[in-house]
């Protein structure tokens, strides 16, 4: 007897593509947003997006450009979350089954203390420069010729809970930009201080003109989930889990078997597509598709965004048919980041849920979920393993319930 109803689980989360604000929006701010909504809104003809389309994405709002279509391979829904936050990492964690109750640091307004700073210059050696919220590129701008000069390190946040650290790759080097982001993750444990995430952030170029971020070089050190999630279960019972994108340092290789990084979008859906024509595993591939959140969704391009949309679109449209009978293609996101709202913050949203098979016949609309945990458990019940007890939940019933009927 198979243990799986489903060979390979493919999940792919595009980044900040929320549908909707939620019930507790407005303590966050966000009442009102709607990344999915607003971007069609602003595009001149409405999302050019036939594949999302037809796997049912215009039945979750009536964003310009999709229509209700008949998607008898697809069900669509939405999902809540639960845990206390916005950011990707607290997103993730849920769809994996985690509950985070206390939500990261964050120093947006004030940047970093004078203290933690301090510490930070005496035990990398570097001084350092900019501590503010800022733009990656614009910081590069504004202080990367400076950071040549004296060697020193630029550091920076954002509205997420991160600390990142910008130097060149030549003047200051790899090897020594990773050792600081060590001493400054270490520096980060302190509870009054602790970020969810630590960035390398490499750059190259002679002057402002010029500098460029070298994404693949780019270095996460988070803090590891408060407890296994659903990948560690799938691989204490040596099943694949193979990370494309940051998934590997959002979960800081915690439940890792395989992890590839990616420079782009269309580079991590290149990657996926490869695993699903060449790899023959049993397990799960879990994607992320970070540039419609960080290139887009906080720099407030709404135009920018559609046109990364209808590009994953074709990219979906690559991936369908190279799916065997046996694969599962969940489509999602971890947050939301509303290109129209205020600030260039995440918003507190739900985020879109598309499940596909090509054997599928009763796909259709289905009820809003409570958690975005209930992605885990629907990929726990897939392999037959018990949920443990401090993981959130709920299988979503309805593809099994369609698999047997096939």
């Amino acid at each position: 007897m198979k243990q799986y109803h489903y060979k390979r689980i493919f999940i792919i989360v595009a980044d900040s593509m929320g549908s909707g604000y939620m019930h507790d929006a407005k303590k966050f701010g966000d009442e009102g947003a709607n990344t999915l909504f607003h971007i069609g809104e602003q595009m001149p003809n409405g999302l050019d997006i036939p594949t999302l389309n037809s796997l049912g994405l215009g039945d979750l709002d009536p964003i310009k450009g999709t229509t209700k279509v008949h998607h008898p391979n697809s069900y669509v829904l939405k999902a809540n979350e639960v845990s206390n936050g916005k950011d990707t990492m607290t997103g993730h964690w849920e769809i994996m089954g985690v509950h985070t109750k206390i939500p990261f640091k964050t120093f947006t307004d004030t940047g970093f203390p004078e203290q933690l700073i301090k510490e930070l210059e005496e035990k990398t050696g570097h001084k350092i420069i900019g501590n503010k919220a800022a733009s990656g590129t614009e910081i590069l701008k504004e202080l990367g010729e400076e950071q040549m000069r004296d060697n020193s390190l630029i550091v920076y946040t954002s509205s997420d809970s991160v600390l990142q650290i910008a130097a060149h790759e030549e003047i200051t080097g790899l090897e020594e930009l990773y050792r600081c982001c060590e001493i400054a993750r270490e520096i980060c444990m302190k509870p009054e201080w602790m970020v969810g995430r630590v960035i390398a952030r490499p750059y190259v170029g002679n002057n402002k003109d010029n500098f460029k971020r070298v994404t693949g070089h780019r270095h996460d050190l988070a803090l590891k989930p408060s407890s296994p999630t659903v990948m560690n279960v799938l691989q204490d019972h040596g099943l694949m889990t193979s990370c494309i994108g940051k998934i590997s340092d959002i979960f800081d290789q915690y439940g890792v078997v395989k992890t590839q990084k990616t420079v782009s979008n269309d580079d991590g859906m290149d990657k996926t597509i490869d695993e699903a024509k060449n790899h023959n595993f049993t397990g799960l591939c879990f994607v992320n598709l970070v540039e419609f959140d960080s290139e887009y969704g906080h720099r407030r391009d709404a135009v920018g965004y559609g046109k990364c949309i209808e590009r994953f679109d074709r990219k979906v449209a690559e991936l369908l048919p190279l799916l065997n009978e046996d694969d599962l293609l969940i489509i999602t996101a971890d947050h939301g980041n509303d290109p129209l709202w205020i600030g260039t913050d995440h918003t507190r949203e739900k985020i879109p849920i598309i499940i596909y098979n090509k054997n599928f016949k009763n796909g259709t609309y289905l009820p809003e979920r409570n958690s975005f945990a209930d992605i885990g458990a629907t990929v726990l019940k897939n392999f037959k393993l018990n949920k443990p007890n401090d993981l959130l939940g709920e299988p979503i019933e309805a593809i099994f319930v369609d698999k047997e009927k096939d």
